[in-house]
């Protein structure tokens, strides 16, 4: 990995012989650095308490996003209504809590999210449109036969993960990935997302693209504003990336609420409506007030070979994405690179999270919240003990439903307005990787 600098500073030498040696430290290229600097809070050096809480709660929003997309997406092509769909994201936001919290304590042990992956949506959607499912006329029977056959092929591809990981298989597939292919597996990890980001944010351009302008504003420049001439800061300039987020949120959903009262939508398509309204989610009337998933809700789960192989299939490109991300992970927490085995145990419980789906009837399956690692950059804080506040607040969240449904239904303009800006951090930190080729 030092070739590179080995090279660069040969080079430079030779003005050693002309009496200049001290300059050859000032030539040389930057150095190879395993734990990315600037990091304000690593892995295992957590911040204050009240700060932690406020960070971990703005990882727990962040989170919502796709928890609240992927049901409101599927759950109508099933036949489901208003109160199936609330129960659904708590169940999924429940799963991810009780996956983070084994991440964080028994596997990589990365300032890392579990959350609902995208990756499933499509054999999921091979299952709803299935001709089997037609002959049913009443909706909420075609919706709960659906859910069975989703989790009895969830249930299944979270037993292929468990053992692919667990008894060491993944480790060995890893062990072959040097930083050159480290590197575009990373940066596209964060590419590969965008077409929850700006597609999402283009259909309520009037409520999105507010939010990502005041988000780069916050993060970027509003520090910038905060010195004085003499450079004397009139308030810590840092604490403007820690909580962008959550200063970012209420304004524009502040600004939603005010169109949607003014009657801006009143005469809109129904779509424009649906996305841009903060009073169309039908989360808060329809989630019961106290709500604890329990195994096989919809019933006894059913099983399908070809269903279960085309899910497989998504998992095992979830594979790829969590390592991805383990590695970013790792970079955003100023730790050293992780071995083969730990990114293979960080898989198996990933896959626990997915036979959890299975069982309590979430609707997709597990993966590392590409998301949340973006906001440890944006933040520069990669402590392990804010994500485990951000769990206990999914946990507390999908049990009391009504305050989790009451943030959950924040407009998902909103939401991709940020995902533009962390999902950059994440293809960066797949770029850094580079360093350690030889070029």
């Amino acid at each position: 990995m030092a070739n590179g600098g080995a090279g660069g500073g040969g080079n430079n030498g030779g003005g050693g012989n002309n009496g200049t040696g001290n300059r050859t430290e000032e030539l040389q290229p930057h150095p190879v650095k395993e734990q990315l600097p600037g990091i304000q809070y690593c892995v295992n050096s957590p911040p204050p308490w009240f700060e932690a809480v406020v960070l971990g709660f703005q990882h727990y929003l962040l989170s919502l996003g796709i928890t609240v997309l992927i049901p409101s997406l599927l759950v109508p092509l099933m036949g489901g209504g208003d109160a199936e769909k609330a129960k659904v994201i708590q169940t999924l936001l429940f799963v991810s809590g009780l996956t983070t919290m084994f991440q964080s304590f028994f596997g990589t042990r990365l300032p890392v999210i579990a959350a609902a992956s995208y990756t499933y949506i499509i054999p999921i959607t091979t299952i709803i449109s299935s001709t089997r499912f037609t002959y049913y006329t009443d909706p909420f029977e075609r919706f709960v036969r659906t859910m069975r056959s989703i989790q009895g092929a969830l249930i299944i591809t979270g037993c292929f993960q468990v053992v692919v990981c667990f008894l060491g298989i993944w480790r060995n597939i890893v062990r072959f990935l040097s930083p050159l292919s480290i590197a575009p597996l990373a940066t596209f990890t964060g590419l590969g997302l965008y077409h929850i980001g700006f597609p999402l944010l283009a259909r309520c351009v009037e409520v999105g693209f507010p939010g990502l302008l005041i988000l780069v504003f916050i993060t970027q420049y509003l520090p910038r504003c905060l010195k004085m001439k003499k450079g004397v800061m009139l308030w810590d300039g840092n604490r403007c990336d820690r909580y962008g987020i959550m200063l970012c949120i209420p304004l524009v959903w502040l600004f939603a609420q005010l169109l949607t009262s003014s009657g801006v939508y009143d005469h809109k398509p129904q779509t424009t409506q649906t996305s841009c309204r903060t009073d169309r989610t039908g989360l808060i009337t329809n989630t019961p007030w106290i709500y604890i998933p329990y195994p096989f809700q919809w019933g006894s789960p059913t099983f399908n070979i070809t269903d279960s192989f085309a899910m497989m299939a998504a998992s095992f490109v979830t594979l790829f994405e969590s390592t991805g991300l383990f590695y970013a992970s790792a970079r955003y927490g100023s730790a050293t690179p992780i071995p083969p085995s730990v990114v293979s145990r960080g898989t198996g419980w990933l896959g626990v999270g997915v036979l959890l789906n299975g069982m309590l009837g979430g609707i997709t399956g597990i993966t590392t919240s590409t998301e949340n690692v973006g906001l440890l950059a944006m933040t520069k804080i990669g402590s392990r003990r804010v994500i485990q506040i951000s769990a206990a607040f999914m946990l507390f969240l999908s049990i009391f439903g009504k305050f989790g449904a009451f943030f959950a239904s924040i407009p998902l303009p909103i939401m991709a307005s940020l995902y533009c800006i962390v999902l950059c951090f994440v293809s960066s930190a797949g770029l850094s990787f580079l360093q350690f080729c030889n070029l």
